[in-house]
Protein backbone atom coordinates (compact mmCIF):
# COMPACT_ATOMS: atom_id res chain seq x y z
CA UNK A 1 0.00 0.00 0.00
CA UNK A 2 1.20 3.18 -1.18
CA UNK A 3 1.72 6.65 0.72
CA UNK A 4 -1.08 9.00 -0.20
CA UNK A 5 0.20 12.29 -2.76
CA UNK A 6 -0.80 15.48 -1.95
CA UNK A 7 -0.91 18.59 -4.20
CA UNK A 8 -3.16 20.86 -5.79
CA UNK A 9 -4.54 20.57 -10.05
CA UNK A 10 -4.98 24.43 -11.15
CA UNK A 11 -5.62 25.54 -7.24
CA UNK A 12 -7.54 22.61 -6.44
CA UNK A 13 -6.27 20.79 -3.44
CA UNK A 14 -5.86 16.63 -3.89
CA UNK A 15 -5.05 13.34 -2.30
CA UNK A 16 -4.14 11.18 -4.83
CA UNK A 17 -3.60 7.28 -3.91
CA UNK A 18 -1.64 5.21 -6.33
CA UNK A 19 -2.43 1.76 -7.79
CA UNK A 20 -0.33 -1.16 -6.44
CA UNK A 21 2.50 -0.87 -8.79
CA UNK A 22 2.25 3.11 -8.69
CA UNK A 23 2.95 3.20 -12.55
CA UNK A 24 0.53 4.43 -15.27
CA UNK A 25 -3.31 3.43 -14.71
CA UNK A 26 -6.82 4.64 -15.05
CA UNK A 27 -8.17 8.05 -12.83
CA UNK A 28 -11.18 7.81 -10.44
CA UNK A 29 -11.89 11.04 -9.33
CA UNK A 30 -13.74 11.62 -6.32
CA UNK A 31 -15.94 14.95 -4.76
CA UNK A 32 -16.48 14.62 -0.82
CA UNK A 33 -18.79 15.19 1.51
CA UNK A 34 -19.40 18.59 3.79
CA UNK A 35 -20.23 16.19 6.70
CA UNK A 36 -17.61 13.96 7.58
CA UNK A 37 -15.58 13.29 5.94
CA UNK A 38 -15.42 16.60 4.91
CA UNK A 39 -12.34 17.41 2.98
CA UNK A 40 -10.02 15.37 0.20
CA UNK A 41 -7.67 13.86 2.66
CA UNK A 42 -10.12 12.64 4.89
CA UNK A 43 -12.22 10.94 2.56
CA UNK A 44 -9.68 9.06 1.18
CA UNK A 45 -9.04 7.65 4.13
CA UNK A 46 -12.18 6.70 4.84
CA UNK A 47 -12.81 5.32 0.98
CA UNK A 48 -9.66 4.60 -0.21
CA UNK A 49 -11.10 1.92 -2.75
CA UNK A 50 -7.20 0.30 -2.46
CA UNK A 51 -8.56 -2.74 -4.32
CA UNK A 52 -9.14 -0.96 -7.71
CA UNK A 53 -6.02 -1.28 -9.92
CA UNK A 54 -6.74 2.74 -11.00
CA UNK A 55 -5.44 5.91 -9.73
CA UNK A 56 -7.68 7.58 -6.94
CA UNK A 57 -7.45 11.17 -7.15
CA UNK A 58 -9.80 12.87 -3.85
CA UNK A 59 -10.29 16.68 -4.98
CA UNK A 60 -11.31 19.00 -2.34
CA UNK A 61 -14.23 21.24 -2.79
CA UNK A 62 -14.53 24.76 -2.46
CA UNK A 63 -13.64 26.51 1.12
CA UNK A 64 -12.96 23.08 2.64
CA UNK A 65 -10.02 21.73 3.70
CA UNK A 66 -6.82 23.36 2.64
CA UNK A 67 -9.08 26.08 1.41
CA UNK A 68 -11.22 26.46 4.72
CA UNK A 69 -11.07 30.51 5.60
CA UNK A 70 -9.23 31.25 8.90
CA UNK A 71 -9.21 27.23 9.20
CA UNK A 72 -12.61 27.49 10.39
CA UNK A 73 -16.39 26.55 9.66
CA UNK A 74 -17.48 29.60 9.78
CA UNK A 75 -17.36 31.35 6.37
CA UNK A 76 -19.46 28.30 5.45
CA UNK A 77 -21.58 28.79 8.30
CA UNK A 78 -22.07 32.52 7.04
CA UNK A 79 -22.99 31.30 3.57
CA UNK A 80 -25.81 28.81 4.77
CA UNK A 81 -27.42 31.60 6.70
CA UNK A 82 -27.48 33.88 4.04
CA UNK A 83 -29.30 31.76 1.58
CA UNK A 84 -28.71 28.00 2.06
CA UNK A 85 -29.39 27.23 -1.52
CA UNK A 86 -27.97 30.17 -3.93
CA UNK A 87 -25.17 31.34 -1.51
CA UNK A 88 -24.36 27.96 -0.49
CA UNK A 89 -25.34 24.81 -1.99
CA UNK A 90 -25.71 25.71 -5.49
CA UNK A 91 -22.47 27.97 -5.05
CA UNK A 92 -20.53 24.97 -3.81
CA UNK A 93 -21.44 22.51 -6.70
CA UNK A 94 -21.11 25.36 -9.42
CA UNK A 95 -17.67 26.32 -8.04
CA UNK A 96 -16.66 22.35 -7.91
CA UNK A 97 -17.78 21.54 -11.20
CA UNK A 98 -16.14 24.65 -12.96
CA UNK A 99 -12.97 24.28 -11.86
CA UNK A 100 -12.85 20.75 -12.88
CA UNK A 101 -11.99 20.77 -16.51
CA UNK A 102 -8.77 22.49 -14.88
CA UNK A 103 -8.03 20.41 -12.16
CA UNK A 104 -8.24 17.26 -14.23
CA UNK A 105 -5.77 18.67 -17.03
CA UNK A 106 -3.49 19.08 -14.14
CA UNK A 107 -3.70 15.75 -12.83
CA UNK A 108 -2.98 14.61 -16.10
CA UNK A 109 -0.09 16.81 -16.24
CA UNK A 110 1.18 15.61 -12.78
CA UNK A 111 0.42 11.65 -12.41
CA UNK A 112 0.91 9.11 -14.99
CA UNK A 113 -2.92 8.67 -15.51
CA UNK A 114 -3.90 6.99 -18.71
CA UNK A 115 -6.15 9.32 -20.94
CA UNK A 116 -8.83 6.74 -21.48
CA UNK A 117 -12.31 7.52 -19.40
CA UNK A 118 -12.04 8.23 -16.24
CA UNK A 119 -14.72 7.15 -12.92
CA UNK A 120 -16.26 9.51 -10.97
CA UNK A 121 -17.17 9.84 -7.03
CA UNK A 122 -19.39 11.92 -5.02
CA UNK A 123 -20.96 11.74 -1.34
CA UNK A 124 -23.53 13.77 -0.47
CA UNK A 125 -23.17 16.93 -1.17
CA UNK A 126 -20.12 16.41 -3.40
CA UNK A 127 -22.71 13.57 -5.27
CA UNK A 128 -24.32 16.19 -6.59
CA UNK A 129 -21.16 17.63 -8.37
CA UNK A 130 -20.40 13.81 -9.85
CA UNK A 131 -23.68 13.63 -10.97
CA UNK A 132 -23.17 16.76 -13.10
CA UNK A 133 -20.09 16.33 -14.04
CA UNK A 134 -21.84 12.77 -15.63
CA UNK A 135 -24.96 14.81 -16.79
CA UNK A 136 -23.14 17.69 -18.14
CA UNK A 137 -19.75 17.47 -19.14
CA UNK A 138 -17.62 16.41 -22.32
CA UNK A 139 -15.67 14.21 -20.38
CA UNK A 140 -15.65 10.37 -21.04
CA UNK A 141 -16.46 8.15 -17.86
CA UNK A 142 -16.52 4.61 -17.91
CA UNK A 143 -18.48 4.41 -14.62
CA UNK A 144 -20.12 6.17 -11.99
CA UNK A 145 -21.06 5.78 -8.07
CA UNK A 146 -22.38 8.39 -5.56
CA UNK A 147 -22.88 7.51 -1.96
CA UNK A 148 -25.73 8.86 -0.12
CA UNK A 149 -25.68 12.10 -2.35
CA UNK A 150 -27.80 14.97 -3.09
CA UNK A 151 -29.79 13.51 -6.17
CA UNK A 152 -32.34 16.27 -5.86
CA UNK A 153 -31.59 19.96 -4.45
CA UNK A 154 -35.16 20.27 -3.64
CA UNK A 155 -34.75 17.56 -1.01
CA UNK A 156 -31.09 18.82 0.10
CA UNK A 157 -32.80 22.59 0.58
CA UNK A 158 -35.30 21.04 3.05
CA UNK A 159 -33.28 19.93 5.22
CA UNK A 160 -32.14 23.42 6.06
CA UNK A 161 -35.33 25.25 5.89
CA UNK A 162 -39.10 23.71 4.64
CA UNK A 163 -40.32 27.55 3.95
CA UNK A 164 -37.41 28.10 1.16
CA UNK A 165 -39.07 31.03 -0.97
CA UNK A 166 -38.10 29.89 -4.05
CA UNK A 167 -38.58 32.11 -7.42
CA UNK A 168 -37.58 32.59 -10.90
CA UNK A 169 -33.94 31.97 -10.43
CA UNK A 170 -33.56 29.51 -7.97
CA UNK A 171 -36.70 27.39 -8.84
CA UNK A 172 -34.64 27.23 -12.42
CA UNK A 173 -31.20 25.98 -10.17
CA UNK A 174 -32.90 23.56 -7.88
CA UNK A 175 -34.87 21.96 -11.26
CA UNK A 176 -31.40 21.78 -12.88
CA UNK A 177 -29.88 20.18 -9.64
CA UNK A 178 -32.83 17.46 -9.91
CA UNK A 179 -30.64 13.91 -11.23
CA UNK A 180 -34.09 12.06 -11.18
CA UNK A 181 -35.12 14.06 -13.83
CA UNK A 182 -32.12 14.00 -15.59
CA UNK A 183 -31.56 10.00 -15.65
CA UNK A 184 -32.17 9.77 -19.06
CA UNK A 185 -28.61 11.73 -20.12
CA UNK A 186 -26.77 9.85 -16.84
CA UNK A 187 -27.74 6.50 -18.41
CA UNK A 188 -26.58 7.20 -21.85
CA UNK A 189 -23.46 8.21 -20.53
CA UNK A 190 -22.51 5.52 -17.74
CA UNK A 191 -23.19 3.30 -15.32
CA UNK A 192 -24.22 4.48 -12.28
CA UNK A 193 -24.09 2.34 -8.56
CA UNK A 194 -25.92 4.64 -6.32
CA UNK A 195 -24.90 4.10 -2.63
CA UNK A 196 -28.16 4.68 0.16
CA UNK A 197 -27.77 4.50 3.80
CA UNK A 198 -30.63 3.22 4.66
CA UNK A 199 -30.45 5.51 7.95
CA UNK A 200 -29.94 8.55 5.65
CA UNK A 201 -32.03 11.56 6.09
CA UNK A 202 -35.79 9.90 4.75
CA UNK A 203 -36.19 12.47 1.34
CA UNK A 204 -32.01 11.79 0.81
CA UNK A 205 -33.11 8.08 0.97
CA UNK A 206 -36.44 8.02 -1.11
CA UNK A 207 -34.11 10.38 -3.92
CA UNK A 208 -31.80 7.27 -4.29
CA UNK A 209 -34.16 4.57 -4.86
CA UNK A 210 -36.07 6.59 -7.10
CA UNK A 211 -32.99 7.15 -9.13
CA UNK A 212 -31.90 3.58 -9.41
CA UNK A 213 -35.15 2.71 -10.45
CA UNK A 214 -35.09 5.57 -13.45
CA UNK A 215 -32.02 4.22 -14.52
CA UNK A 216 -32.76 0.87 -15.71
CA UNK A 217 -30.41 -1.40 -16.02
CA UNK A 218 -27.46 1.24 -16.12
CA UNK A 219 -28.35 1.79 -12.26
CA UNK A 220 -27.72 -0.81 -9.17
CA UNK A 221 -28.41 0.20 -5.74
CA UNK A 222 -25.97 -0.89 -2.68
CA UNK A 223 -28.30 -0.30 0.15
CA UNK A 224 -26.34 -0.26 3.68
CA UNK A 225 -27.97 -1.36 6.83
CA UNK A 226 -27.05 1.02 9.93
CA UNK A 227 -25.57 3.67 8.04
CA UNK A 228 -26.50 7.43 8.16
CA UNK A 229 -25.47 10.52 6.52
CA UNK A 230 -21.99 10.59 7.48
CA UNK A 231 -19.61 8.31 6.89
CA UNK A 232 -17.46 9.54 9.53
CA UNK A 233 -16.49 10.51 12.74
CA UNK A 234 -16.72 14.12 13.41
CA UNK A 235 -15.27 16.54 13.16
CA UNK A 236 -14.11 14.72 10.07
CA UNK A 237 -11.45 17.06 8.74
CA UNK A 238 -7.94 14.84 9.23
CA UNK A 239 -7.67 11.35 7.78
CA UNK A 240 -9.18 8.95 10.34
CA UNK A 241 -9.33 5.44 10.59
CA UNK A 242 -12.09 3.98 8.51
CA UNK A 243 -15.43 2.75 10.35
CA UNK A 244 -16.92 -0.66 9.72
CA UNK A 245 -20.08 0.82 7.49
CA UNK A 246 -17.11 2.83 5.81
CA UNK A 247 -15.28 -0.25 4.65
CA UNK A 248 -18.56 -1.63 3.46
CA UNK A 249 -19.19 0.98 1.28
CA UNK A 250 -15.64 1.12 0.24
CA UNK A 251 -15.89 -2.93 -0.17
CA UNK A 252 -18.86 -1.98 -2.25
CA UNK A 253 -17.15 0.52 -4.75
CA UNK A 254 -14.17 -1.87 -5.44
CA UNK A 255 -16.39 -4.04 -6.33
CA UNK A 256 -18.16 -2.05 -8.83
CA UNK A 257 -15.12 0.02 -10.31
CA UNK A 258 -13.28 -3.40 -10.66
CA UNK A 259 -16.13 -4.86 -12.59
CA UNK A 260 -16.41 -1.87 -15.19
CA UNK A 261 -12.84 -1.52 -15.08
CA UNK A 262 -12.28 -5.78 -16.46
CA UNK A 263 -15.47 -4.74 -18.88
Amino acid sequence: MRSPITGTAAGVPFTALPPADGGTAPLIVTWHMLDAPRSDAAFAAALPMHGVPAWRVHLGMPMCGARMVDGSADAVLALIREDPLMSFLHRFVREATEEFPAALESVRAQLPVDDGPIGVVGGSLGGAVALRVLAGSGVPVFAGAVVNAAVRMRSVVNLFTGEYPYDAESTAVVDGLDFVARAGVLAERAPLLVVSGELDHPGLRADALELVEALGERGELLSVPGLAHPLAEEPGIEPAPQTPLAREVDAGLVAWFRRHLAG
